[in-house]
């Protein structure tokens, strides 16, 4: 099956802790702190492989961890780093924040890489703490939480040359012919529910066709496959129109010509301006006076028309050699345009250091901080007690406390921990 939107959940490696230690040899009595720091936790990214075409890796595995850091060790032993996270996507995926549908990344380049998630930083070893002061620091910084974000992926295939037209045309039996692709071919409607995608190399110019599932009236309101087949079409330089004459008579064909125009401009007038061509396929078996009556039509209303037969390869060379002319004259298709360029790479921001709330029974404090903090600090140890003090005062988390409504003898919580709040007398 053919998946082309996903939802997935990501999170990041946390930073390993920095670790407390004292350098313990024999004719060194005194020795001083020599606590390594932890390791940074790994990212996740997400990266282009050219050689799959569909998210079908993230139908029924849709959460993903990076490794997280090791913890640092005694002699100034840094903890390993965590490798980081790849996730490999098609290119023309887009990437969006699930939470606000904002898009942030295009990703069409081989190779692009793109960051999701960034890993935690490691913590300082208590090494780092020693001043002329303090001379014994007892404590260390645990390591950062690693960020989470929830994602949409979706895919909007990248080809130089779509096939479109209505079902059981024979545009499937055209890729076969012109490219390695092995789409299904039958003699039935939707026969195709999937795009397909052929490599086509005509003289020295290859490029990528994609055979469309079939158009129906109401497709850019959702009916039939609607949606799913019109996002493929989006990035698609110029396409040929199959039209097939033995579905009736001219009056029956042209109306199907017309509906597909209405529906094309319905979902997106600009792809209407695209280089087109009408490619009138089946003349093998189609009443010759049709064919030209339509042939005439066409050219009437501006367009190029190519008349062939994919099922016996009859004039399909020189569709392909028109078609190759083309796209080496044709630019690309630009990237879907990101709004808010400032965010389209998850780089560090700066953040509010703490928020606090009052539950009904404790005093909250939301903060990655204060909770890095609490888990750093050995509460037992009198040293590491009063750092943690003088820090949270240094930072401001006190005054923002007596500002929330704090009075001596009520309940924090922060993190895990709750504790009273009980003020020198």
């Amino acid at each position: 099956m053919f998946f082309d939107q996903v939802i997935i959940d990501v999170k990041a490696g946390n930073g390993g802790d920095g670790a407390v230690s004292f350098r313990r040899e024999k004719y060194v009595p005194e020795g001083g702190p020599d606590g390594g720091n932890g390791g940074q936790g790994g990212d996740v990214y997400l990266r282009v492989n050219s050689g799959i075409n569909t998210l079908q890796d993230y139908r029924y595995t849709r959460k993903f961890k990076a490794a997280s850091g090791e913890n640092g060790m005694g002699k100034m032993c840094y903890g390993k780093s965590a490798e980081n996270l790849y996730l490999e996507v098609p290119q023309g995926t887009l990437v969006y924040d699930a939470e606000n549908d904002e898009l942030l990344a295009d990703l069409t380049e081989e190779n692009e890489e793109f960051l999701l998630a960034k890993g935690g930083q490691g913590g300082l070893g208590n090494s780092h703490f020693k001043t002329s002061v303090r001379q014994a620091p007892r404590f260390a910084r645990a390591g950062g939480k690693g960020e989470k974000k929830t994602i949409k992926l979706e895919l909007k295939l990248i080809a130089d040359v779509g096939l479109i037209g209505f079902p059981n045309v024979g545009k499937s039996t055209l890729l076969s012919v012109v490219s390695a692709a092995k789409p299904k071919i039958a003699n039935y409607p939707f026969t195709t529910l999937t795009p397909q995608l052929g490599v086509v190399t005509y003289s020295d110019v290859s490029f990528v066709m994609a055979d469309m599932p079939g158009l129906i009236e109401g497709a850019s309101e959702g009916v039939g496959l609607g949606h799913d087949f019109l996002r493929h079409i989006e990035r698609t330089r110029m396409f040929l129109q199959v039209i097939d004459p033995t579905m009736g008579n001219l009056e029956n064909v042209i109306k199907q010509f017309e509906l597909i125009e209405f529906e094309l401009g319905e979902y997106q007038a600009e792809l209407l301006e695209r280089k087109r061509l009408i490619v009138i396929n089946k003349i093998d078996i189609a009443d010759s006076k049709l064919v030209d009556e339509l042939k005439q039509e066409f050219e009437n209303r501006g367009f190029e028309v190519f008349l062939i037969s994919a099922a016996t390869r009859r004039n399909v060379d020189q569709l392909i050699a028109k078609t190759a002319e083309y796209i080496s004259e044709l630019p690309p298709i630009p990237k879907f345009k990101i709004e808010d360029t400032e965010h389209k790479t998850y780089r560090y921001q700066a953040k509010e250091l703490f928020k606090i709330h009052f539950d009904g029974e404790f005093f909250v404090v939301d903060s990655e901080w204060a909770e890095r903090l609490v888990r750093s600090t050995d509460f037992s140890d009198n040293e590491a007690f009063f750092y943690f003090q003088r820090l949270i005062k240094r930072r401001g988390l006190d005054q923002a406390l007596y500002d929330a409504g704090l009075e001596n003898g009520d309940w924090v919580k922060i993190g895990d921990m709750e504790f009273q709040w009980l003020e020198e007398e």
